[in-house]
């Protein structure tokens, strides 16, 4: 049986009322027993007191009186004795009270922590308006943000990841919505499932995580790409495949348009990423032309903010990263290589307006301000407020010298152009960071809500 918050509630307050009323309880029955043991014996003492009194003689009257002086006196230390006896108990028994109910209130708070807050407001739509629509590594850092503006619009939404690069609590704050529904699996194998809409986000992104297991990622590109297409075929779904500017590689085309067929070394070390998204793209058009799959592309430039890995490798984690924690900021070679950063957010804007529309040939979503790595260093170090130096590395291999989207199409057929300024989601993802580092145990949680409009 599932208990809402509120019954929650009332059932903890009852029971801490209750084990209050046992131990008050408690605390007044024993006392009338030591008065009433008191009453006696002083009633007994009192007794013989005036026995030994009427036998005593004349000429022992007075040191009689002397006596029963004395045991007055000593009767009164009794009952005071006695009294302090009660005092010591009932003290005794109230901290005991005092000591269970800190308990049970601590208990209480504990309880409230593992409740999941009230879920956001979401839009309600009709049966005609409201899409189910399947996310591939929906925990993840891109995916979970489009989960969020996915819901806040009021469509069914299912999120497959196995959790190599996600987290579950991207998404926890929607755990036990109606609406929500996560399945912990590895689109490597087939999944069957009923849905209108795929994104197939479902791959490592990041050097470090994509070359831990270069296999893995090859097969998540391409096998993980064929279950994909092959549920929309199954369903007549539409879907969307989630490429990357690394498919044009360490481009000599700049800005690199969507006709730019890349310069990528196939045998290198980011070979499997990179011509695995290109596979990726490949399988998604034979689709399309032998099965009449209604797919979508889109080359996804670089991204940043929060709920980004913390150690992914990633020019602007990294960075942040050594910022916050005073370290010295590390640039590979010599720091001119160019990169074009957009916020999360309207990458999340670009991937809806996409599927939404009915253009199916690539289209880049990136930011087309370009900064050498250079200088966003000493944008987030400024941003920060440390004293990091910035110091250079051996360059890595096949790393990228420029990179630069040109967004003509989004902008013609999707009306889509970045909106956040760099500085204001820096800012997002500085704070988001910051608040993950001071964390020191799972119940101080960093869950990143953004207002969804």
């Amino acid at each position: 049986m599932v208990f809402s918050k509120r019954k929650m509630k009332h059932f903890l307050i009852i029971g801490v009322l209750l084990v209050f009323g046992i131990c008050f309880y408690k605390s007044w029955s024993n006392p009338p027993t030591i008065l009433t043991n008191f009453k006696e014996n002083y009633l007994d003492n009192k007794h013989s007191a005036n026995h030994q009194h009427h036998s005593a003689s004349n000429n022992e009257q007075q040191q009689a009186l002397v006596g029963n002086e004395f045991y007055t006196n000593s009767n009164d230390d009794a009952e005071n004795n006695n009294v302090n006896i009660l005092n010591n108990d009932f003290k005794n028994e109230l901290n005991q009270a005092y000591k269970r109910i800190d308990l049970l209130e601590s208990k209480i708070k504990e309880l409230e922590r593992r409740i999941p807050k009230k879920h956001p407001d979401v839009r309600f739509l009709n049966y005609k308006n409201r899409k189910r629509i399947l996310i591939t590594g929906g925990a993840g850092f891109v995916g979970s943000h489009l989960v969020d503006v996915l819901m806040m619009q009021g469509h069914e939404v299912v999120v497959a990841d196995n959790f190599f690069t996600g987290r579950k609590r991207n998404v926890e704050h929607w755990l036990g919505h109606e609406n929500f529904e996560l399945i912990h699996h590895d689109i490597v194998n087939p999944l069957f499932i009923e849905v209108d809409e795929i994104y197939h986000l479902a791959s490592p992104a990041s050097p470090p995580h994509y070359m831990y297991n270069r296999v893995k990622t090859i097969k998540t590109n391409t096998l993980g790409t064929i279950n994909v297409l092959g549920l929309a075929k199954r369903v007549g779904a539409k879907v969307l495949i989630a490429s990357t500017s690394e498919v044009y590689g360490d481009p000599t085309v700049h800005p690199q348009p969507e006709t730019y067929w890349g310069h990528v070394n196939p045998i290198g070390p980011r070979a499997c990423y990179d011509e695995g998204k290109r596979v990726s793209e490949t399988l998604s058009y034979a689709y399309a032309m032998q099965e009449n799959v209604n797919v979508r592309v889109a080359r996804i430039f670089n991204t940043y903010g929060p709920r980004m890995h913390m150690n992914d490798g990633r020019v602007v984690s990294n960075f942040i990263l050594q910022a916050l924690q005073n370290e010295s900021i590390t640039i590979y070679g010599n720091g001119k290589q160019t990169r074009s950063f957009q916020y999360v957010s309207d990458l999340i804007d670009g991937l809806i307006s996409l599927m939404a529309s009915n253009y199916t040939q690539p289209v880049n979503l990136g930011n087309p301000i370009e900064r050498t790595i250079y200088e966003f260093a000493e944008i987030i170090r400024d941003l920060v407020g440390g004293k990091s130096k910035i110091i250079q590395t051996p360059a890595v291999e096949d790393d990228p010298q420029k990179r630069k989207p040109d967004i003509t199409r989004a902008k013609k057929y999707l009306n889509w152009e970045p909106r956040v300024p760099l500085k204001i989601g820096l800012e997002k993802t500085i704070e988001y960071f910051r608040k993950e580092l001071a964390r020191s145990n799972h119940s101080q949680r960093n869950i990143f809500i953004p207002d969804v409009e």
